[in-house]
């Protein structure tokens, strides 16, 4: 009996291969749903610093930002919703430790002092946001998470250049850099 060992090789790496697409699917699925969480809590925490910041700011340009961010991470989250429950996720409800610290902090300033602070937070998170959104369009595996992050990351990188010129106004110096 004649053995066809070439194809023997042949169909074994055809499973090796279709093991590892399967495997590197499951990982991106995974990395997916990491990222809609954390997007979920980020998106609620911009909400509640900007309600804080409507609140306590004192320059009317950094509360006509914190009035634009409550409005438009609402938006995001509303949008982010339904993805998160089809992918699984749970959307938030609270902020994230680091956030709530940070929150903390915030609610103690008044004035100039806060109008800073606050500003500086927000460039900082939507420069980190922004790299995340622009890793994620490139990466999901689900197309309907795929479509939400395009739209989002337009809100983000505007997002981001009216914070940046904010900082400017005010004579905040943000490090962005290794974010």
């Amino acid at each position: 009996m004649r053995t066809n060992i070439p194809m023997t090789v042949i169909a074994a790496g055809c499973l090796a291969l279709a093991s590892v697409c399967a495997v590197a699917q499951d990982n991106q699925q995974e990395q997916d749903k990491k990222f809609v969480s954390a997007a979920s809590e980020g998106g609620l925490a911009e909400v509640e610093f900007g309600k804080l910041a409507v609140e306590k700011a004192k320059n009317p340009n950094v509360k006509a930002f914190a009035e634009k961010m409550v409005r438009d991470h609402t938006m995001l989250n509303n949008k982010m919703k339904p993805v998160a429950e089809e992918m699984g996720v749970t959307p938030a409800e609270h902020m994230g430790v680091t956030d709530d610290a940070e929150y903390a902090k915030l609610k103690l300033l008044t004035g100039d002092e806060f109008d800073k602070s606050y500003v500086s937070e927000m460039v900082k998170d939507h420069h980190a946001d922004l790299q995340a959104f622009q890793h994620e369009e490139q990466v999901a595996a689900n197309p309907q998470l795929k479509s939400t992050v395009t739209a989002g990351e337009k809100v983000i990188a505007q997002h981001t250049r009216m914070a940046d010129q904010l900082a400017q106004e005010l004579g905040v110096t943000v490090n962005t850099t290794g974010m």
